[in-house]
């Protein structure tokens, strides 16, 4: 399809920006707190409208709505507000005796000009977390949001365009056209959220201007459940991490190892959450989410003729809903074990040996999360070191990401870079190594046509 935008739009969008960046503005803290502050107070204000986006797009609830997209969002905000200062300043570091009569510091300097390419399965949040972050950074930004959910990408529109010029951020509505428009302008920073196909895609673009890129991508993340796990507290556990957004989620619950001993009352207080959770008809619940299109909506689908339902399996074509799905009997030639699920169906497989499960699970990509719920430190600490992962829970699911002081992010396939707190300030500045030397001493030895001078450098540099 062609695009709604000329080539020569898009490029000039970005030498705006450029110039804007140019002018120093974005750099100082005083501006940095008053966007951030400009942003908050317009999200608040905007609540209700930003809710609604979410309910036609997905079929969010208001409390869904507001916990997992405006809520966080919210407090990323009030987070940086506060800390931004601390963040900004240069780092000293230690001198080492080469380098008597030195000072090293570390600044925090902006890329520059970023672009933000958001997805459609938290479509708010996982647009502003990234625009947070290219703000106290000191960026400017163009956001390109996901076409799957048009209304929240309309609600973000309105709110950037009130807030700010577009020399210093800017939407850019569309599909694949004006993504791959985009793509191809120099951006000194690209952030990219989305799904691993997409991911390589932007990556060779960004690879054509060396452009520095962030991936937060996905993958097909296990949990593990022990004999020896709480089972009532890990079955609800699991059951919100899996089907919140109708498991449209990254870092949801992808597929369960639960020890064979407990596995059948594991399924049992499983089923008994679902019910908790969604009722007994989760397809009439108006607060269980749909599926985004019909074409994620057929993939599920064709998914649940996988192994034996043992729960759910029904849907509906007409409102795009399916129910919270448990799925055993399948393996790792299973079509559904082949690619990641990004849906309300949750596979389980039993296992005796958990080494051997650890060992299954290396033979795969690795995942942009981990779940293992055990009552045994030393098992979560064999699973923790063993299994390459983006972050994770012990006893628990999802609750990592909300945490500001933990990095958010990917490894390997599952993404390159990280996020949220701190480290988006870190994802979206560059350290620069500073030097300050003094010039009322010398170092001879630093020279060569000093005498001796090789003997004392190979003295110190041991």
């Amino acid at each position: 399809m062609e695009s709604t935008y000329r080539t020569s739009e898009i490029t000039q969008l970005v030498n705006k920006q450029k110039a804007y960046f140019q002018t120093g503005i974005t750099k100082t803290s005083k501006y940095r707190i008053a966007q951030l502050k400009k942003l908050y107070k317009s999200i608040v204000e905007n609540e209700e409208e930003i809710k609604q986006a979410l309910k036609q797009d997905l079929n969010k609830s208001d409390f869904e709505a507001y916990m997992t997209e405006i809520g966080f969002t919210l407090k990323e905000i009030s987070e940086a507000i506060k800390k931004i200062e601390k963040w900004m300043k240069p780092k000293k570091v230690k001198t080492p005796i080469t380098h008597f009569g030195t000072k090293g510091y570390i600044y925090r300097e902006p890329y520059g000009v970023t672009l933000i390419i958001s997805p459609w399965n938290y479509p708010f949040q996982l647009a502003m977390a990234p625009l947070i972050g290219a703000i106290i950074g000191g960026n400017t930004a163009v956001i390109k949001p996901s076409e799957l959910t048009p209304n929240t990408s309309k609600i973000i529109q309105k709110i950037i365009k009130e807030l700010f010029d577009e020399d210093y951020i800017a939407v850019v509505e569309g599909g694949i056209a004006e993504s791959t428009l985009l793509l191809q302008q120099k951006f000194d920073l690209i952030f990219f959220t989305g799904s691993v196909q997409v991911g390589k895609i932007v990556m060779e673009a960004a690879s054509k201007n060396l452009t520095p890129l962030i991936l937060e991508l996905g993958g097909k993340s296990p949990t593990i459940v022990h004999n020896d796990a709480n089972i009532q507290i890990a079955a609800k556990r699991i059951v919100w991490g899996k089907f919140t957004n109708a498991g449209q989620t990254c870092i949801a619950p992808d597929y369960i190892y639960v020890h064979d001993s407990v596995k059948q009352k594991f399924i049992s207080a499983l089923k008994n959450e679902i019910v908790h959770f969604y009722k007994d008809k989760p397809l009439l619940n108006n607060d269980y989410s749909k599926i985004i299109s019909e074409r994620h909506f057929n993939r599920l689908v064709d998914f649940l003729k996988n192994g034996q339902v043992v729960h759910g399996g029904d849907y509906d074509l007409l409102t795009h809903k399916i129910e919270p799905t448990l799925i055993t009997d399948v393996n790792w030639d299973s079509p559904i074990m082949s690619e990641e699920i990004f849906g309300p169906i949750l596979p389980i497989l039993s296992y005796f040996n958990v080494d051997e499960v650890l060992d299954e699970i290396n033979q795969h990509p690795k995942p942009l999360a981990l779940y293992v719920f055990t009552e045994d430190k030393d098992l979560a600490k064999k699973v923790i070191e063993k299994v390459p992962f983006g972050g994770g829970c012990v006893n628990d699911t999802l609750y990592h990401m909300a945490n500001p002081n933990l990095p958010f992010g990917g490894v390997g396939e599952s993404g390159t870079g990280n996020y949220h707190g701190e480290y988006s300030f870190s994802a979206f500045t560059h350290d620069k190594s500073v030097l300050l030397q003094t010039t009322k001493i010398d170092l001879k030895i630093r020279y060569h046509t000093t005498k001796n001078a090789l003997r004392f450098i190979r003295k110190l540099l041991k």
